[in-house]
């Protein structure tokens, strides 16, 4: 990896964790717990997007280990890995599928991958069936902050230079 290459990362990386910074410390919007708009994800589409799926892992892990270590606790690492994870894995399958175009639904359905992988941690650790009952939420709200996302991460990339994605 050139050093231009692994400072464009490394840059990426940081303006996710700035992003996971300011959203930790906004109230939240709707009073269920475990629903936010997943803003740092805008990095990692972008990522997937324009550098490929192993270097968007780079960014999405670096991002998930270090946030876990200043912004959480021991446990939320296993949520955002799990979600985190199984999001990127949907995305380059939707992104591949679709031929890198209609970006909010690749975010879409990385949105709900992670919704539903987080929720499947939680299932397995409670062992409460109960969890269960917020898929209906998770399900509208990875909807609607998946085409966020995926809106913003659009606007994002008409504005970086060409450059930038080799």
């Amino acid at each position: 990896m050139s050093v231009r290459k692994l400072t464009t990362l490394a840059l990426f990386t940081t303006l996710a964790i700035a992003i996971y910074a300011v959203e930790s410390a906004l109230p939240t919007l709707i009073p269920i717990p475990g629903i936010k708009p997943g803003l740092a994800n805008i990095i990692t589409l972008t990522v997937l997007h324009r550098h490929g799926r192993s270097q968007a892992l780079w960014v999405l892990l670096t991002r998930i280990f270090l946030c876990s270590i200043l912004f959480g606790q021991a446990m939320s690492l296993l949520y955002s890995l799990a979600g985190g994870l199984c999001c990127l894995l949907i995305m380059s399958l939707v992104s591949s599928f679709l031929q890198r175009r209609f970006l909010f639904i690749t975010s879409i359905m990385g949105a709900l991958a992670h919704n539903g992988a987080q929720l499947a941690v939680a299932y397995i650790i409670t062992r409460v069936p109960g969890v269960l009952a917020y898929l209906p939420f998770l399900i509208i709200s990875g909807i609607i902050t998946g085409l966020f996302t995926g809106l913003c991460a659009g606007q994002l990339m008409k504005y970086l230079p060409r450059s930038e994605a080799q």
